[in-house]
């Protein structure tokens, strides 16, 4: 009888596990990750033989993942910011990074790792850019202008939020400027909008290259069926993290565009620094 009694109990509490467990399975989840930094440089000279010129800069950066799940819903959204200025002593402040991007995949699951999906994408910068390699310097964007809305539906690969892979084969994009940008950025002459409708890609990988070093992988591939089709937009960027203790780390940043409508030649964007960087986690459930 006690062996019965036993065995009965152990039923029970399983049942109640997994009752438990499925419930939980069902439950809406959020996750948010977060990571502050700021990077710092500084170089002084006085009476040096060889010649050099004072300088200091500063950048200040904000990323944040917000993860949600629930059954077979996946609600994946990134924000990357930044913001950078440097001081040279004969030539003044200028700006060294400039950057808002919001990243938004809605997925339903339909196997293990693939998800029906809708992309949605707003990216911009918050401040006005010059060139500074002609007199007089001549400015070269704006906040808001250009600007770039994206969304369109597709499918997702996740193995992890790590790494994932989206596939939009019909993903509209709008292009926005102001009056003073019209007729560039592939927006015709006295207009303030650009349509297309092209092939998006896009996919994010973060992996530990060693013991305190982490790479961050982050590419966006566009071709406009409407315009030069077979022309790829593409926006790669590398961020490499070196932790030194818990609040003190090193970053490398290697950033390439390669989009003909914003400049004819490839652009390159290479950032190094130590500095203050501060990450939390955050694991929500309703």
């Amino acid at each position: 009888m006690k062996n019965f009694v036993f065995f009965f109990f152990v039923l029970i509490s399983l049942s109640i596990l997994a009752q438990e467990k499925k419930k939980a399975e069902l439950q809406p989840k959020w996750k948010i990750k977060g990571r502050f930094g700021f990077l710092f440089n500084q170089s002084s000279f006085s009476n040096w033989a060889s010649g050099g010129e004072n300088t200091f800069a500063g950048n200040l950066n904000i990323n944040y993942d917000f993860n949600y799940k629930k059954s077979n819903i996946n609600w994946d959204t990134r924000l990357i910011s930044g913001f950078g200025l440097s001081h040279l002593s004969e030539k003044g402040w200028r700006k060294t990074d400039d950057r808002f991007e919001l990243n938004s995949v809605l997925g339903i699951k339909i196997t293990k790792y693939w998800f029906f999906s809708f992309l949605g994408n707003f990216k911009t910068q918050y401040t006005e850019g010059f060139n500074y390699k002609i007199e007089p310097k001549e400015s070269v964007s704006d906040f808001l202008s250009p600007a770039y809305i994206t969304f369109g539906p597709g499918v997702l690969w996740k193995k992890s939020d790590n790494l994932n892979m989206n596939i939009a084969p019909a993903t509209a994009r709008y292009t926005l400027v102001n009056d003073f940008f019209s007729g560039k950025f592939g927006v015709k002459e006295g207009r303030n909008t650009a349509f297309s409708l092209g092939f998006n890609l896009s996919g994010y990988y973060k992996f530990n290259l060693m013991e305190n070093i982490q790479m961050e992988n982050i590419i966006t591939l566009y071709s406009d069926y409407l315009a030069n089709v077979g022309n790829i937009d593409t926006d790669y960027q590398t961020n490499i993290h070196f932790k030194v203790n818990k609040s003190i780390k090193m970053q490398m940043t290697f950033h390439t565009i390669i989009d003909d409508n914003a400049s004819s030649k490839i652009q390159f964007r290479q950032l190094f620094g130590l500095g203050v960087n501060y990450n939390f986690h955050d694991k929500v459930t309703y």
